[in-house]
């Protein structure tokens, strides 16, 4: 596996067991459509939470979260759509970015409910 592919699945990991820590059960992870994926999709008090993690190894060159384009969220609200197309019992949505930083300590910062436009 490639070593960004590495770090991404590690930046995963952190963000599920945050989510976890902080009331929210994980539906699924990784969840794919034709070519679009949702990294993890979870619900806390009855609202659908599209959670796109986006990992670096030092905040050197830029914040994670700078990596969601417009471009990507466009990707992302699809892919939501396709989900709710197959599970429309979700009557709340809301997007959140989870950024992840491993060095030189883990920090986990979690944008909540962002639209990008």
């Amino acid at each position: 596996m490639a070593e960004h592919n590495q770090t991404g699945k590690a930046g995963e990991e952190l963000v599920a067991d945050h989510m976890l820590k902080n009331g929210f059960r994980i539906l699924h992870r990784n969840w794919r459509y034709r070519h679009y994926e949702i990294d993890i999709l979870g619900e806390r008090n009855g609202i659908l939470h599209v959670i796109e993690v986006k990992c670096t190894k030092s905040k050197k060159n830029a914040n994670p979260e700078d990596a969601v384009t417009p471009r990507k969220f466009r990707f992302l609200t699809e892919a939501c759509q396709a989900f709710l197309t197959l599970n429309p019992k979700w009557d709340r949505v809301q997007y959140d970015i989870a950024a992840v930083t491993l060095f030189p300590q883990i920090e986990i910062f979690v944008l909540e409910d962002v639209y990008l436009f």
